[in-house]
């Protein structure tokens, strides 16, 4: 499947800077609906407002993580399909076991690039339309 750069993205994370670069790395992937937030709560509100057909969020937020909206999002009966990408500054294993194992669909550890973004995007949209085995 092509990315889809008309789908909407919600792009959260509690450093206005990262938000901006994140965004403007979705620019340049052709990304046109951009949407952020600034804490998982809002992020939650907005997620119940609009469809988003992907959300990249930051690990370390407060006063809810990264992983507790993707907790919430998981629990959610019309949210829980939504494609999910984390992205921290720290690539420990034990959270990247743990956001695994609560659904996340993809990890990006920071720094990162357009390239990495569009790989990472990419493979999250490839891995959903792969037929099951």
């Amino acid at each position: 499947m092509a990315l889809d750069p008309s789908m909407p993205v919600l792009v959260v994370d509690d450093y206005s800077t990262m938000i901006r670069i994140i965004r403007n790395l979705l620019r340049q992937l052709g990304f046109v609906d951009v949407d952020d937030a600034n804490d998982g709560a809002s992020a939650l509100a907005k997620m119940r407002n609009k469809r988003y057909g992907l959300v990249i969020s930051d690990w370390n937020m407060e006063p809810m993580t990264g992983y507790d909206l993707l907790q919430q999002v998981r629990a959610d009966p019309n949210l829980g399909t939504t494609p999910f990408i984390m992205v921290t500054a720290e690539s420990k294993t034990e959270n990247v076991i743990a956001a695994k194992k609560a659904g996340v669909n993809n990890y990006i550890v920071k720094p990162f690039n357009a390239q990495t973004l569009k790989a990472k995007i990419e493979a999250v949209f490839i891995k959903r339309t792969e037929p099951a085995a």
